[in-house]
C-alpha cells in the first residue's frame, strides 16, 4: 500500500471536503504516518473514513473527526497542550507536529506501549510527553493548559479536568447525546469561566474510562 498517496487522499478527500481548513493541521496531518499508530494487522485500514477499532473498547478515531475536533481547539505553536485518554498517540502526535508541548495520558499498557513506539518514530524527543496514568482527573501537575483533547466520547467532561484549563483555554470533546449521535463540545475559560458549546454532530467509541459507575435501580 502507497501510505504516501493514502495520507494525500484522506486529505483531499475526507479533511477538506469537511471544512477542515487550518494549513498546519493538514499539514500534519499529510506527514505524519498514521499507519504507524496502530498494530501492524489493521495499518491498512489507517486511512479510512471510520474508527479502526482496538483493543479493549478503544478506538483511533476517524480522520475527518480528529481534525475538526483539533480544528476548534485551535491550537498554536507554544500552547501547553493536555491530551486525555491518548490511546496510541495519533491526535497528541497531531498537536506535536504543529508545535504544541503535549503531555498525553493513556492508562492501557498495551495502547502506550504503542504510543511510545510510534511517537518516538515520529515526532522530535520531547515533543510529546507520555504519561501512563488514570486519565479521568487529567495531569494537574502539568496545568494549566492551553488546549486540552478528550480523545473519545465521554458521557461528561470531569470538574477536575476542566478546572486544568488556562484563562484562554480551549477543551475539546465528544458528549453523549442521550442515545443520540455525539456531539463535538467546545469549551473556553473566559473570566475564569468555562463555557461548554456545541459545535458539530459526530460518533466515536466511547471512553471505557469515563463509563458511569453501575447503580442498582429499584
Amino acid at each position: 500500500m502507497d501510505y504516501t498517496d493514502a495520507r494525500r487522499r484522506m486529505v483531499d478527500g475526507q479533511l477538506r471536503p469537511n471544512r477542515v481548513t487550518d494549513p498546519r493541521l493538514l499539514d500534519a496531518m499529510r506527514t505524519l504516518p498514521r499507519e504507524e499508530f496502530l498494530p501492524p494487522a489493521l495499518r491498512s485500514r489507517a486511512y479510512a473514513d471510520e474508527d479502526v477499532p482496538l483493543p479493549g473498547g478503544r478506538s483511533l478515531m476517524e480522520p475527518m473527526v480528529i481534525a475538526r475536533l483539533l480544528q476548534l481547539a485551535e491550537p498554536r505553536p507554544g500552547d501547553r497542550g493536555l491530551v486525555v485518554c491518548a490511546g496510541t498517540g495519533y491526535g497528541a502526535a497531531v498537536l506535536g507536529h504543529i508545535g504544541v508541548r503535549v503531555i498525553a495520558l493513556e492508562a492501557d499498557p498495551a495502547l502506550a506501549r504503542l504510543a511510545k513506539a510510534a511517537l518516538a518514530a515520529t515526532l522530535p524527543a520531547g515533543r510529546v510527553r507520555l504519561e501512563q496514568t488514570d486519565p479521568t482527573g487529567g495531569h494537574p501537575a502539568g496545568a494549566p493548559y492551553d488546549v486540552i483533547l478528550i480523545e473519545g466520547e465521554v458521557p461528561e467532561i470531569p470538574a477536575a479536568i476542566i478546572d486544568q484549563l488556562a484563562e484562554g483555554g480551549r477543551l475539546v470533546a465528544v458528549q453523549d447525546a442521550g442515545g443520540r449521535q455525539g456531539r463535538a463540545v467546545l469549551g473556553r475559560r473566559l473570566g475564569g469561566v468555562v463555557t461548554l458549546t456545541p459545535a458539530f454532530d459526530c460518533a466515536t467509541a466511547a471512553l471505557p474510562a469515563f463509563a458511569p459507575a453501575p447503580s442498582f435501580v429499584f
